[in-house]
């Protein structure tokens, strides 16, 4: 491998390394395909990358992948944006290394993915565990190569109760999560996609495919990343993230999200990050992204567009 004015050359390929910008040994870039980045620790990350103009980067919840994001994708294609979703390490088509399934990693996968595609002035969506990751990304990273941010039903600032952190989820809750997974994580995550949905609520709309494309893409998930998220999405506290982002930011969570309860979550990041926008739909359940898409999608395209 050698350097040539900031950039890494590694068996014939060219990745994108920009002078100051903050990398570690393990996330720096190796090669890049069409679909893929291989990270310096040898993981790949699988990307998609549709449409063109203004780019959009999406990171999804655990324990799914890029497609959680194809509502979206297809409808801010069609309007003239660059849309782009990467399968986090662990999870979909990504590979599914032993380590590194943490925050701060995952954050850092999504900086070598920006670079790697020279992307700049992109607004970044995170839904969930990705909006975790998209806080991360800017806390350590910062906000040279974005424009804008969306946390959607997100987790921080922090989903675990602590005493500082009283409205929070009880360490027990995590725990049954991780003996779910252990025990039978097929069964797990057929019965996660309920509340997920809001399939138990009166009037519910997801409809039986729905449920079936969240089981299918959760076992996509790597066992042992499906597990080690649980500790990365519900005990990283982003407080200092928020309060470092300095872009435009929309907050979007519904009121009835049975997996990352409002209270603890999107209101209070609505006070610690300084330039964001609260909105709060009733009724509205945790995987509003799919079952409510149309009204997402127009707020989107709101933002994008203000």
């Amino acid at each position: 491998m050698v350097t040539r004015g900031g950039l890494i050359v590694a068996g014939g390929e060219r990745s994108w390394r920009e002078e100051g910008e903050d990398m570690t040994t393990a996330t720096a870039v190796s090669q890049k395909t069409q679909d893929t980045i291989t990270m310096n620790d040898g993981t790949r990350i699988y990307y998609k990358d549709w449409g063109a103009g203004p780019p959009v980067v999406f990171s999804h919840g655990w324990p799914l992948s890029a497609d959680a994001w194809e509502d979206q994708m297809v409808f801010l294609g069609s309007h003239g944006y660059r849309c782009i979703a990467h399968d986090r390490r662990g999870h979909g088509r990504s590979g599914q290394p032993w380590n590194g399934n943490d925050m701060d990693t995952y954050a850092d996968d999504l900086a070598t993915l920006v670079q790697a595609l020279d992307l700049k002035n992109a607004v970044h969506v995170g839904h969930s565990t990705g909006g975790g990751e998209v806080a991360r990304y800017i806390g350590r990273h910062g906000t040279k190569r974005v424009a804008k941010a969306v946390l959607i039903g997100a987790v921080p600032p922090l989903m675990l109760k602590t005493a500082a952190n009283p409205g929070g989820t009880p360490l027990e809750t995590f725990d049954a999560m991780r003996a779910g997974v252990l025990a039978d994580r097929a069964q797990f995550f057929r019965d996660l996609s309920i509340p997920f949905y809001g399939a138990n609520r009166p009037g519910a709309k997801v409809s039986q495919g729905v449920r079936d494309v969240f089981f299918l893409q959760s076992m996509q998930a790597g066992f042992k990343a499906a597990v080690d998220c649980i500790k990365a999405f519900s005990e990283t506290d982003f407080t200092e993230d928020l309060k470092r982002i300095d872009v435009p930011t929309l907050i979007l969570h519904g009121d009835d999200d049975q997996i990352v309860p409002i209270g603890a979550s999107a209101l209070l990041s609505a006070k610690l990050v300084k330039s964001s926008t609260l909105k709060v739909y009733p009724g509205f359940p945790h995987g509003m992204c799919t079952v409510d898409k149309d009204q997402i999608n127009s707020d989107l395209l709101a933002f994008l567009k203000a």
